[in-house]
């Protein structure tokens, strides 16, 4: 994890983002102190999304189907 302080993360905050994006993390500091941190965003699945939906939690039963195998292309 990759330590800044508040004013250099002020100043490249772009740079930080992309750096998350890469599946970094950030630790920004104050005096010394780690006051925040910079984390990438966990996926989300179907069921995460429509989870509020249900008003039973334990109703949700979406199950990803297996990958199914490349299906072959013809040439032009």
């Amino acid at each position: 994890m990759r330590t800044v302080q508040v004013f250099e993360a002020k100043a490249r905050f772009s740079a930080l983002l992309a750096e998350v994006e890469a599946g970094g993390e950030v630790a920004i500091t104050r005096h010394g102190k780690v006051v925040a941190r910079i984390v990438p965003q966990p996926p989300m699945t179907a069921a995460d999304v429509f989870a509020p939906l249900w008003p039973e939690p334990g109703e949700i039963d979406m199950v990803a189907p297996p990958d199914s195998p490349p299906e072959p292309v013809a040439a032009p």
